[in-house]
């Protein structure tokens, strides 16, 4: 195997690009998801079986149907229905922050339900109404239940957001595979861009591993 380092010097600057877009999508993604996760959680509890049904609906279609289906669909059909063009940013945006809100729904819910029934019954004698009862008493315990697993999906995100490089998204892949594609190489682009994941990956995990022992210790 001859590796060629002088091609990855040539497309590091794309390369880092293509890195930085990468972290803007799964950043976004997680955030954007995190909002609408929290909502669809939350409407996915409802008491009222009709109400809580498109939530049911959406988490359903979302974690049952693969990412790279969703992209194409918002890709060529959603997003040319409001612009009228097709813009692979957008497309990558939304299909990420979609599919993390269904997953990051259940996260929400599965924190939620594994606090003691008792509290919310505790803050409702106290005088507060249901909202503020999940505001200032479940949810801030259920936030410590709900970062490690949150974490884990900022990761896979991460990885996940490769996928937009199908419909030409200018992340860390696409850049990939424009050198794989330029100079018929295999080891070179692919490789360069497996250690960026893995470096990403890794530095996320020791993070999340720090912040999972600070809150251990409070």
């Amino acid at each position: 195997m001859n590796f060629d380092f002088s091609i990855i010097v040539e497309y590091a600057p794309l390369l880092l690009r293509g890195t930085l877009y990468t972290l803007m999508l799964s950043l976004v993604g997680i955030l954007i998801g995190t909002i609408l996760g929290l909502l669809i959680g939350l409407g996915k509890m409802m008491r009222n079986r009709i109400w809580a049904f498109p939530f049911t609906v959406y988490i359903t279609f979302f974690r049952g149907t693969p990412l790279f289906v969703q992209l194409l669909i918002i890709h060529f059909g959603v997003v040319p229905m409001f612009i009228g063009e097709t813009n692979a940013i957008m497309a990558a945006l939304l299909a990420l922050s979609l599919n993390s809100a269904a997953y990051i729904a259940e996260i929400f819910r599965g924190g939620i339900k594994s606090i003691d029934s008792g509290q919310m019954e505790g803050a409702r004698s106290l005088g507060m109404t249901h909202v503020q009862a999940m505001r200032y008493v479940i949810l801030p315990q259920a936030i410590k239940r709900i970062i490690p697993p949150m974490g884990n999906e900022f990761i896979v995100l991460i990885k996940e957001s490769s996928i937009a490089a199908v419909i030409t998204a200018p992340e860390l892949m696409y850049w990939s595979r424009n050198m794989q594609s330029q100079y018929l190489k295999v080891w070179e682009p692919y490789l360069t861009a497996a250690a960026i994941y893995l470096i990403l990956t890794m530095t996320l995990s020791f993070v999340l591993s720090r912040v999972e022992r600070r809150l251990d210790t409070e």
